[in-house]
């Protein structure tokens, strides 16, 4: 398979992302989230005046799509940036934060080319947005990016889905669900040589009493090893602080289908706790 490393964008799927992600633990990671920032980082749940507290406590969601974490982390008080590469994603999150009189500021970026006004105190990406880089040059150029935007102390928390994910779970399977007014169709191609997993989603919208919409979309993501994480963290100027099965918060195990990873700029904190 030759894939070129474009970032695949959310498109017509966007407008149904919340309703097949219903059961996503968001509050669960939110929570996590803030245990570790209070543990490792230097944010606080609280806005300031002053310029140097207010840059240390801004929190980046790279990858944020519609939003969902993003509140969750603006409602237990962080002054919240949201960054995503899908105009219709952050479409939906705008129109979310609006209704809950939320001030979010959500800036269409690619991950590789990310741009703040600012140093930010914590960045957060969850929810395998890195596996959609598809080569190792992409995801340490995007690591040497967050590395340059962290005020020092600062860390950067993210998870990826792993290659054994890909290879011995999902990867050849399908999944379909179905909801009141929609339905999904998930098919899975693995492609082992470069470690990619294709999905190719075809979604049934009702639009009408018995009538349907039907669109697909295509997406490609790589897993990785932890072994391929902790060199691009290293080359990209950052230490890791501590990586972690996230599933049951342990040690990382060779079965580990989705790795944590909190990281510091190197210097901070070199130990790694797995």
């Amino acid at each position: 398979m030759n894939k070129e490393t474009e970032v695949k964008a959310y498109t017509d799927f966007a407008y149904v992302y919340d309703t097949f992600m219903d059961e996503t633990p968001y509050e669960e990671w939110s929570l996590f989230l803030q245990e570790k920032i209070k543990q490792y980082g230097i944010s606080r749940p609280e806005r300031s005046e002053d310029a140097i507290e207010s840059e240390k406590n801004l929190v980046l969601d790279l990858g944020c799509g519609t939003g969902t974490l993003t509140e969750l982390l603006a409602e237990a008080g962080y002054d919240m940036i949201g960054v995503d590469n899908s105009c219709d994603m952050l479409n939906i999150a705008r129109e979310k934060s609006a209704e809950k009189g939320l001030e979010i500021l959500y800036l269409l970026q690619d991950m590789r080319e990310l741009d703040l006004y600012s140093t930010i105190g914590t960045v957060v990406s969850v929810c395998d947005s890195l596996n959609y880089l598809l080569t190792t040059q992409d995801l340490e150029k995007t690591f040497r990016l967050v590395k340059n935007f962290l005020y020092p102390g600062g860390i950067f928390i993210f998870d990826f889905n792993t290659v054994y994910k890909y290879a011995e779970v999902i990867g050849d399977a399908t999944i379909a669900e179905n909801r009141e007014d929609c339905s999904f169709i998930w098919e899975n191609y693995y492609y082992p040589e470069e470690c990619i997993n294709e999905y190719d989603v075809t979604v049934f919208v009702e639009e009408e009493e018995d009538l349907y919409r039907k669109f697909t979309e295509t997406h490609y993501q790589r897993g990785y090893t932890l072994a391929e994480m902790e060199e691009l963290v290293t080359k990209a100027g950052m230490s890791i602080i501590e990586a972690l099965d996230a599933d049951t918060k342990g040690p990382v195990r060779p079965d580990s289908e989705r790795i944590y990873i909190i990281a510091g700029k190197s210097g901070a904190d070199t130990s790694v706790q797995n």
